[in-house]
């Protein structure tokens, strides 16, 4: 094809703004990237952060961009000038963009009141989302078609519709990296959202200055409306067809390759932000080089069919890279004197896997548009039609990867799936090739030439989808550390599931470890058994009678498994996102977890000891918000707050949340990890939780006398602890299950486990008061966090907060005997100071 229509009069005098119009759609691209990050986080507090949850949410941000650009070309409202209508669309976008962040609190109150279990939840989450997410999205869908008629009478108009698409995309690469640095690590999602108008503004402004400079004539629309029934044929059909089974595999590929360098780089807010803008890239510079092909490409449907089959060997190019040589390059992130310099090593390694695939992507757009385009043809239904195949490829293959392939077959099996419909997006292309046209006098004679060409392509992609490794188990183990281990301990499990990666390791000592995505979350080394049975202990033995307990955060179990060796104690509810986990994991630490969940997959709830557990599989936020159950204990112990998501876990309104669901005098704790952190992380998660329990209290567990994490507890009534009552329980006959879980980690008393005491609320005044409190609208403790997993500041932490400690004599109550005994254990750790009479009042 070498021209849609014939070239106008006033051309030239377009052309010239064409650049101009280029600019438009960068902006435009900018402010998607930053409402795309900015609504999923707002919308993930609200409806949860599991893979169900985010599938409804791509779901529908996808496909209202998909539906917005079929609709555009068809709706009349949208037939004026095309540069008046894309700076009403984008003055639109801006408006709903505020809408949704001033009604969000509003709706996820409806929201909270109307949710229920089951399909009817899910339902409803996507209702939610639709009603949030559908009309922004509709029109951001349309601003692409809705242009193109501007260069729709241009011999080389869809090479410009490819250069604008390249544009749009390099402005979501600055606008990702701009969120994710910058916007919300200092300020916050208002602000983000802020600047995201501004921009739509500015381009709304831009768009209507280019349409007073340029008249649209009456007599060019009506031919618009005159060329606007597309035609069919097979070039069309084959196009359509290729173009969506990249979005396939582009965005199925995203998801797996997400995973997997989330592994390499550590699971942070930046190595996403980094991930996310690698690939942007890619598809801009690619959708570049494809416009310029496209423009010159004398057959577009055989250009396009080996842009698919490089989509073949680049796909396993990065399969090999990320399994295969990237967890082993020799780089130990500790090393780095400064995060910022790691970020720099994560951008070289994913630009090294990602590119090259992501180059052919974007290439296959405009490749797509010039093969799929007819003489007579509107180009905003050409540009409709194309996007919509590919946005619709892009939904089916993000959800089926995400929620089936990668828990079915893992990631070995998913790139093979993404080599085999790369060559059949190949096939579909260039198979046409192999036989010889009509109008070349020999209609049904076959090409055996570019039939052997074909066939040795199809077997190079059999050939490398046999040779994709598989997932190294170390790598889901130890993550960015693989490459610092000499020796890998035992690898027991390997699991891959919708929500995370898991494993269970076990060294020659018998210790097993239980990890997630990279990083040990659990094990049965002195240290953590201690930390594990603290955040249950503490409170259990602290109430006088607790009965319901929620444990957020299966683990190893070891938690729950505490609550079952109390006598009062009739339900336990265990919310954890990952089903793999108490299913499979929670199998391995049976004897530690007194077996709290081995009757999980014959029945739900079940009962142990004569308790009833009940596991539900969600996130504990999304389950607090919709539950109206309330509870005597809640303890959580979440992943490290660096990892992108956690820190919903530690925000001032989780925190109310829990306190919201305990009943009167009930106790809540929370996991405060020193190691792999830094001074304003752990600063920020004390003062967060202190502005919803002021008198709440700090134990730490250390090792050796240097610091290794931390429990926070906040009670829902007066904060006094009766020493004698708590040990006159602990000495009971029905509570010698309790002490042998004590003495199991090195509490021989209850004392002992009151000796943990590290400081209460008022103690931390002055060392918190510039500290950040983490809230919803900022998530501002996984940016803090994100630049210290790499650090080792957990002993100078616990100094300080030792430093900080007086012992309360208003706290501790009880016979001079047992007091005298807690001030001693007290004042033989590090750090402690005995302040004179009445310092530690509030």
């Amino acid at each position: 094809m070498s021209e849609i229509l014939p070239t106008p009069p006033d051309a030239p005098d377009r052309n010239r703004h064409l650049p101009w119009l280029l600019l438009l759609f960068a902006g435009s691209g900018c402010a998607a990237l930053i409402y795309e990050i900015v609504w999923f986080q707002l919308l993930q507090l609200v409806i949860g952060s599991t893979a169900v949850s985010l599938g409804v949410l791509l779901g529908t941000y996808m496909g209202g961009m998909g539906a917005g650009s079929l609709l555009a070309p068809r709706v009349r409202a949208l037939r004026g000038h095309p540069l008046r209508v894309y700076a009403a669309l984008e003055a639109g976008i801006g408006a709903l963009g505020l809408a949704v962040l001033c009604g969000m609190p509003q709706v996820s109150q409806m929201y909270a009141a109307l949710v229920g279990a089951g399909w009817g939840g899910i339902l409803l989450r996507g209702v939610f989302s639709a009603a949030c997410l559908l009309p922004p999205t509709l029109l951001m869908g349309a601003t692409l078609p809705i242009a193109a008629r501007w260069v729709k009478n241009t011999p080389e108009g869809v090479a410009w519709l490819g250069f604008f698409y390249g544009g749009n995309i390099a402005g979501a690469v600055a606008g990702c990296l701009l969120a994710g640095f910058y916007l919300l690590r200092v300020y916050d999602m208002a602000v983000a959202t802020y600047v995201a108008v501004a921009l739509n503004a500015a381009v709304a402004a831009l768009g209507w200055g280019l349409a007073w400079r340029t008249p649209w004539p009456a007599a060019e629309r009506e031919a618009g409306r005159a060329t606007s029934r597309t035609t069919s044929g097979a070039g069309f059909t084959l196009a359509h067809l290729a173009i969506g089974l990249s979005g396939f595999t582009a965005l199925g590929a995203e998801v797996v390759w997400t995973r997997l360098l989330s592994l390499i780089l550590g699971g942070t807010v930046y190595a996403f932000a980094v991930i996310l803008s690698v690939f942007l890239a890619g598809l801009g510079l690619g959708s570049a080089a494809g416009a310029a092909w496209a423009r010159t490409a004398r057959r577009p449907q055989l250009a396009l069919g080996l842009c698919q089959l490089g989509l073949v060997a680049a796909v396993a190019w990065a399969a090999h890279m990320l399994e295969a040589w990237l967890p082993y390059w020799p780089l130990n992130p500790e090393l780095a004197r400064s995060p910022w310099l790691v970020f720099q090593v994560d951008l070289s390694r994913a630009l090294w896997a990602v590119l090259p695939a992501a180059v052919c992507w974007g290439a296959s757009f405009p490749l797509a548009l010039r093969a799929a385009a007819r003489p007579g043809q509107d180009a905003g239904r050409l540009v409709a039609g194309v996007y919509a195949a590919n946005t619709l490829g892009a939904i089916i293959g993000a959800l089926s990867f995400s929620l089936v392939v990668l828990p079915w077959g893992g990631t070995q099996a998913a790139q093979r799936l993404l080599i085999a419909v790369a060559a059949a997006s190949t096939v579909v292309m260039l198979a046409p090739a192999c036989w010889e046209d009509e109008a070349e006098g020999a209609s049904s004679r076959p090409r055996v030439g570019a039939s052997l060409g074909l066939l040795g392509a199809l077997a190079l992609a059999a050939w490398l989808g046999r040779g994709v490794p598989p997932l190294p188990g170390g790598l889901v183990a130890y993550g960015r550390y693989l490459a610092t281990w000499t020796q890998l301990p035992d690898i027991l499990y390997v699991g891959e599931g919708m929500n995370s990666v898991v494993a269970v390791t076990q060294f020659p000592g018998g210790a097993r470890n239980f990890h997630v995505s990279g990083k040990v979350e659990a094990s049965t080394e002195p240290q953590d058994m201690r930390l594990q049975r603290m955040l249950g202990h503490l409170p259990a033995l602290l109430h006088p009678a607790p009965r319901t307990v929620l444990v957020v955060g299966c683990g190893a179990g070891i938690t729950a498994g505490t609550f079952l060796t109390y006598p009062s104690v009739e339900r336990i509810v265990i919310c954890e996102i990952e089903p793999l986990i108490p299913r499979v994991v929670a199998q391995y630490f049976g004897q530690e977890n007194e077996h709290v969940v081995d009757d999980i997959d014959r029945l739900n709830p079940h009962r142990v000891n004569g308790k009833e557990v009940e596991v539900v599989y969600d996130d504990g936020r999304h389950y607090l918000l919709t539950t109206r159950e309330k509870f005597d204990i809640i303890t959580s112990d979440p992943i490290h707050p660096w990892v992108k998501g956690s820190a919903t876990l530690y925000t001032q309104e989780y925190f109310e949340l829990c306190r919201d669901h305990l009943r009167p005098g009930g106790f809540v704790t929370q996991w405060v990890p020193l190691y792999e952190s830094n001074r304003e992380a752990v600063r920020s998660e004390l003062k967060t939780f202190l502005a919803v329990f002021p008198d709440g209290l700090v134990f730490s567990n250390d090792v050796n006398g240097a610091g290794y994490d931390e429990v926070m507890l906040g009670r829902n009534g007066p904060a006094g602890i009766n020493v004698d009552a708590i040990e006159t329980r602990f000495r009971r006959p029905d509570y010698r299950p309790v002490r042998d879980s004590l003495e199991a980690v090195g509490f021989d008393s209850a004392l002992d486990l009151l000796s943990t005491y590290a400081g209460q609320g008022h103690n931390y005044t002055v060392w918190l008061a510039d500290a950040e409190v983490n809230r919803d609208r900022n998530l501002r403790l996984q940016y803090l966090a994100g630049l210290g997993l790499n650090e080792n500041q957990s002993d100078a932490i616990y100094q300080e907060l030792l430093h900080l400690r007086t012992f309360p004599t208003a706290l501790f109550t009880g016979s001079a005997q047992n007091l005298a005994t807690l001030r001693e254990a007290l004042a033989s750790t590090t750090g402690f100071r005995t302040p004179p009479p009445n310092e530690d009042s509030p």
